[in-house]
């Protein structure tokens, strides 16, 4: 009887896998935007309080914002 029961589960179950590896992508994409935009307010913060030149914020901002863009555009 287990054999049976175990052979009806199993579409259920890889549905269930399939649906945890989907949760699993969108949180690690979430995460990977979030430490952009860390990293462009960090990037800010260090121009402000003089750490890092003009030149050297807008290379960053201009590769962060793009890799934010390219994030963006493979979600939809």
């Amino acid at each position: 009887m287990l054999l049976v029961d175990d052979l009806l589960m199993l579409p259920l179950r890889g549905f269930i896998g399939i649906f945890k590896k989907i949760g699993e992508m969108a949180e690690t994409e979430s995460s990977d935007a979030d430490r952009i935009r860390e990293k462009l307010m960090e990037a800010r913060l260090g121009f402000e309080l003089d750490e890092i030149s003009e030149e050297e914020y807008e290379k960053l901002e201009t590769e962060l914002l793009a890799r934010l863009n390219s994030l963006r555009e493979s979600r939809s």
